[in-house]
């Protein structure tokens, strides 16, 4: 049985907006998966490093009958097919960032991944995206989309249209 899952897209390196339709294009292709929506396109303000290009950012719908971990390891073989390079500075510069931010209604705090993804309901340019696309959204605390979006700002978002 498929659960849905949400994935967060950035890049701000090597031409962001082709950086995350290739993105896309790549999610399509990972096997047991398939890519039932995504958003518009946002620009955003970089967090920590405040030295950097500005974000590209998305959020994509899929289907999967893959477990989460796989999933991370499919994402993260995205990033690296797309230039990403994993160093120890947070928030620093890249290519394409792919987080898994929901896993249908499961809870999943491991060394490798945590679901959901721990900045999601602080970061406008998560929610924002993951509102177009699944306005009706409760998330696994009970929590409805509609009702978070509300205490956020989108003043710090860009919207810019289709990928």
């Amino acid at each position: 049985m498929p659960v849905r899952a949400y994935v967060g897209l950035g890049s701000n390196q090597g031409n962001p907006r082709l950086q995350i339709r290739d993105a896309l294009s790549a999610l399509k292709q990972i096997q047991q998966t398939e890519l039932v929506g995504h958003s518009r396109l946002y620009r955003s303000k970089p967090m920590g490093l405040v030295d950097q290009p500005d974000f590209v950012n998305a959020v994509a719908a899929l289907d999967t009958c893959l477990d989460a971990h796989a999933m991370l390891l499919e994402l993260q073989a995205i990033e690296l097919v797309q230039g990403r390079i994993r160093g120890s500075l947070r928030w620093g510069p890249r290519t394409l960032d792919l987080d898994l931010l929901l896993y249908g209604d499961k809870r999943i705090d491991t060394e490798q991944l945590t679901v959901p993804h721990p900045g999601l309901s602080q970061r406008s340019f998560v929610l924002y995206p993951l509102y177009e696309i699944a306005p009706g959204l409760r998330l696994n605390n009970g929590e409805l989309l509609a009702d978070l979006i509300k205490s956020h700002s989108s003043t710090d978002l860009e919207l810019l249209g289709s990928v």
